[in-house]
């Protein structure tokens, strides 16, 4: 008997097995969309904003934990970003846009709604120092900034509700 065949079809079925389904187009579509509007919004931070140069972010970083938190951490930032910056109109557009794009589509795509994720540590603190408003502004410019660019190197996180 020629087992070159049953070897063959063997071969098929291991290979078969070691290979990861493809995502949903949808996925694959809000993750393209967020990755652009991600990056037109870097441009447009980089672009408008002025940071003193010796400025700096405390050490912390914000949770990075699927799309409840990434609105969650947008939608906080934003709230402390002062109008009276120049240019920052359309960088509030911006990030409202980002967010109100991933809350729609995490709450059609989650079947299991987490609870409302806490607000994060360093959020939470410029929260607290809310009266000096063009500090806090800076500061929440610069973490959205950083922010943004966790979230660009970690995509994935927005497969997670």
């Amino acid at each position: 008997m020629d087992y070159s065949l049953v070897l063959l079809f063997f071969l098929f079925q291991a290979l078969s097995m070691g290979t990861a389904a493809p995502l949903p187009v949808e996925v694959v579509t809000m993750k393209s969309k967020v990755k652009w509007m991600a990056e037109q919004l870097l441009v447009r931070l980089d672009k408008d904003i002025q940071v003193p140069v010796n400025w700096t972010l405390n050490p912390p970083t914000d949770d990075l934990d699927g799309t409840s938190s990434i609105v969650t951490v947008l939608n906080g930032y934003n709230s402390l970003i002062s109008d009276t910056f120049n240019g920052v109109s359309q960088i509030k557009y911006d990030i409202s846009s980002l967010a109100g794009y991933i809350d729609p589509w995490r709450q059609r795509h989650c079947s299991q709604q987490r609870p409302k994720p806490e607000v994060p540590g360093p959020l939470q603190e410029l929260q607290s120092h809310k009266e000096f408003i063009h500090t806090v502004g800076i500061e929440a410019l610069m973490r959205v900034k950083e922010f943004l660019n966790r979230l660009l190197k970690n995509l994935d996180q927005l497969e997670t509700c």
